[in-house]
């Protein structure tokens, strides 16, 4: 491009109607997408600063309408995306690009398809070091995109989100336990998304953290209630990763045994799941019974895992609460998982095989243990009375 090409072309930017604009701006994409910061200057014979500049202004102009955000982020995306191309980002960074990008994603009347475009160059920017991770940060990136994870409907939005707070927990000392903080309050989140994608990321920032925080506790365990198998799933993880903690232990062990019985409050405060009875007359295990399966599955695990752990669980009134739990035909999978761990605490522990021999009774204890994991098919009325009023305490 000649110079007077380039002034022709600059021209036409600053005469175009937005329609025109982005026509602009698709035509200058398809061309130029994946090329270096020096291929760029020298299509526009060094000045491709001058177009960048007009870029950027359109966006900080236009972008709380909502209209065109998607075509101007993508087209500034080729230029700070580029090999090579760590000045149009300071430039960017210079007119105040991070917090026009930040301010994106809390705009209602922009879709997630825009914020995704922002979500991208956010990545990019914190990827060149600590300087710019803490220049996010300290224009409070943290809270805007753990409010955009916990919004958007969309995945690729979502693993946008994902990878900015992934980017900003590593290499980022002075801001760590913000991100820390973020994650956990993700927890709490009503989607499932946001809530699967911060225990993830938790997995990993948590050995980084010099103890685990007390606040954690609760909302990991309400993972454990959530219908989706892959929030269960990185629950399972994230609380066996916790549980090495010390500092936690203790309150996490307890929460878990408390959750293999459920209190009165915890049932009266569930509603069925499924209330559209056109749909589907038979209603759905609530929530705290998915918990309570989970729970007990869970103890089990950790259990066969160490000895330690069982014993401290014992101590728990676990006993008392599984064989509760096992009486509960409300949801047949918390009568299996409660059966299957409870076997192996009688097989683990003489005095517990002792108290559950007695509060049984013989012939139940027999039929029982012959297969823990299916003995809640073929239970009677007055073995779920004996369960249900069970009162075994091991100390």
């Amino acid at each position: 491009m000649t110079p007077s090409e380039l002034n022709h072309y600059l021209q036409e930017w600053d005469n175009a109607s937005k329609p025109k604009r982005s026509k602009i701006l698709e035509q200058f994409i398809n061309t130029n997408i994946g090329k270096t910061a020096p291929e760029l200057e020298d299509i526009f014979n060094g000045g491709a600063s001058l177009l960048f500049s007009r870029l950027t202004a359109w966006l900080r102009l236009s972008y709380m309408t909502g209209c065109y955000v998607e075509i101007q982020l993508r087209a500034i995306l080729v230029f700070v995306g580029s090999s090579n191309g760590h000045k149009f980002l300071t430039e960017f960074i210079e007119v105040g690009g991070v917090l026009t990008l930040l301010e994106i994603l809390g705009l209602k009347l922009i879709d997630d398809v825009d914020k995704r475009e922002a979500l991208k160059i956010i990545t990019i920017i914190a990827n060149i070091g600590r300087k710019y991770k803490e220049l996010i940060c300290e224009s409070f990136g943290i809270k805007a995109v753990a409010e955009c994870l916990a919004r958007s409907n969309s995945i690729e939005c979502q693993d946008a989100c994902k990878n900015v707070l992934q980017e900003l927990s590593v290499g980022n000392p002075k801001y760590l336990n913000q991100v820390y903080k973020a994650l956990i309050s993700l927890l709490r989140s009503s989607s499932p998304e946001a809530q699967q994608i911060a225990a993830q990321i938790l997995q990993n920032v948590q050995p980084m953290v010099e103890s685990a925080s007390i606040s954690i506790v609760d909302p990991v365990l309400m993972l454990l209630r959530s219908l989706h198998l892959e929030v269960q799933y990185e629950g399972f993880q994230l609380i066996k990763l916790l549980i090495s903690y010390d500092s936690i232990k203790t309150q996490l062990l307890n929460g878990l045994v408390g959750l293999v019985k459920p209190s009165k409050a915890d049932l009266q405060d569930q509603t069925e799941i499924l209330s559209d009875t056109e749909v589907n007359k038979i209603p759905a295990p609530l929530p705290v019974y998915i918990q309570q399966a989970a729970s007990a599955k869970l103890i089990g695990l950790l259990s066969k895992e160490s000895k330690d752990i069982a014993k401290q669980c014992i101590q728990f009134d676990l006993i008392h609460n599984l064989l509760y739990a096992m009486g509960n035909n409300k949801y047949a999978d918390s009568q299996k998982q409660a059966g299957i761990t409870l076997h192996y605490f009688i097989q683990t522990f003489p005095q517990v095989e002792s108290k559950v021999r007695d509060a049984m009774g013989q012939t139940f204890f027999f039929e029982y243990t012959n297969n823990a994991a299916s003995f809640y098919l073929h239970a009677t009325p007055i073995h779920m009375d004996i369960l249900l009023g069970n009162k075994v305490k091991i100390k």
